[in-house]
């Protein structure tokens, strides 16, 4: 089966980065894919993902405890730190956490580093299915900078590949339906994606014969590696970590524009995690602590319109039981998710400085149309039939998706006076 039949549509789903960083625990994650399941799973949310440094007993926040031990069987691969996890006592892993999403109707993810743990490597750990040992297949100068968990495993021993294979037979006998590799799509000291690792990890997917979504961090910002992308992942970030800050958001149109021809069933290009509603609850990054999200709700609308027309991945990154009605609303938008989910034709008609306009349609007779201003102050955005390429003589209704009220065009114009900040996504009906 090729992974391009998994993830059809763009993956929703739930990470447990944005509000515990390294340090979510069972009961956590437990609570907040029974939110899904209640208020969120008839609209298309699905994937409950554990984020990174799960092995770490200790983790407290986003700030990674350097060169500490983590919970590691003899073969060398990591286990659930059974003191955050404790249904994983006895050996057995993920699997308990695991049947429980499954029993609720949803999948269930985790965070990996590429390679092989340095504690397996300066221990020369056994590796499963192998005569050699950790040692033998590391590559002890291919290393994360913000991470000293891992290093990177030498492509050019066959041994490597027994590695990862054993890796994701583990994950599978577990009940993991999405894997989330960090520290390979882009790398801030070799400048390029770790090619051959990225290939060896899709091989080990295949092996196992399930249906694992395999998403790659972070974010390239060349196109060099797309084809790359394409073949070997279901979704890859194309930024560094996004968070709540106007400008990152800015930056997303440009590159959601350039990667806007990647995009396919079972491969997507991923604008990251949305940080909304209660975010920063033990992480630190994005430069506060415990919050609810600093984007205004003007922008929060702006963002979920850009992901959503876009076709992004959507992954929420807050705490989902302290979601308000607002956050909810915006997260259950019918024509939000119809369009993510089912949207085609999805390009960027129009960018004259801060004013921008997307089309998408999710069938022949239904188009939309998102316009966006991206300027500090109040713009006039505004766009054509003709530059719709939508027949000025057929006839229309139009709706404003906001209120679901009937809007009269001037000279087959779509016009909004926007906000800062601020969009409108409109649906055209062909008749």
């Amino acid at each position: 089966m090729r992974h391009h039949q998994f993830a059809l549509t763009p993956p929703m789903g739930w990470n447990s980065w944005d509000c515990y960083g390294a340090s979510v625990t069972e009961d956590e994650v437990r609570a907040n894919a029974a939110y899904m399941a209640e208020h969120l799973k008839s609209h298309g949310w699905e994937y409950v993902v554990v984020d990174i440094q799960w092995s770490e007993p200790n983790a407290d926040s986003s700030k990674y405890h350097p060169f500490v031990p983590l919970e590691m069987d003899q073969y060398s691969r990591l286990f659930p730190a059974t003191n955050r996890f404790p249904s994983a006592k006895n050996h057995q892993g993920f699997k308990p956490l695991a049947d429980y999403i499954h029993q609720l109707g949803l999948k269930f993810g985790i965070h990996i580093m590429r390679g092989i743990p340095r504690q397996a490597v300066h221990q020369n750990t056994a590796i499963k299915g192998s005569e050699k040992r950790a040692r033998d297949v590391a590559l002890s100068n291919s290393i994360c900078p913000w991470n000293t968990d891992m290093y990177g495993l030498d492509p050019d021993c066959p041994d490597s590949q027994l590695y990862y294979d054993s890796l994701f037979e583990l994950y599978a006998s577990w009940g993991v339906d999405f894997v989330k590799v960090d520290d390979i799509a882009d790398s801030k000291l070799y400048q390029r994606s770790h090619h051959k690792e990225i290939i060896m990890i899709q091989r080990a997917i295949k092996n196992t014969h399930r249906p694992i979504v395999l998403s790659l961090s972070p974010g390239p910002s060349h196109l060099e590696d797309a084809a790359l992308l394409e073949d070997h992942a279901n979704m890859w970030r194309m930024t560094d970590d996004f968070w709540d800050q106007w400008h990152l958001l800015k930056d997303m149109f440009d590159r959601c524009y350039r990667w806007s021809k990647n995009i396919g069933p079972g491969h997507w290009p991923d604008a990251d995690m949305l940080p909304l509603g209660h975010i920063g609850i033990r992480s630190v990054d994005g430069g506060a602590s415990s919050r609810l999200t600093r984007f205004t709700k003007d922008e929060q609308i702006t963002m979920m319109t850009l992901w959503s027309i876009f076709r992004s991945p959507l992954m929420f990154g807050g705490e989902l039981r302290d979601n308000d009605a607002f956050t909810l609303k915006l997260i259950t938008d019918p024509d939000l998710i119809a369009l993510n989910q089912s949207g085609y034709n999805q390009r960027q008609v129009k960018r004259e400085a801060d004013a921008v306009v997307w089309q998408s349609q999710v069938c022949s007779t239904c188009h939309y149309v998102a316009l966006f201003n991206l300027a500090d102050t109040p713009e006039v955005v505004s766009i054509s039939m003709f530059e719709l390429f939508i027949d000025e003589s057929v006839s229309k209704h139009i709706v404003n998706c906001s209120n679901n009220q009937a809007v009269t065009v001037t000279d087959e114009h779509i016009s909004a006076h926007l906000a800062p900040h601020q969009s409108t996504l409109f649906r055209i009906d062909l008749s």
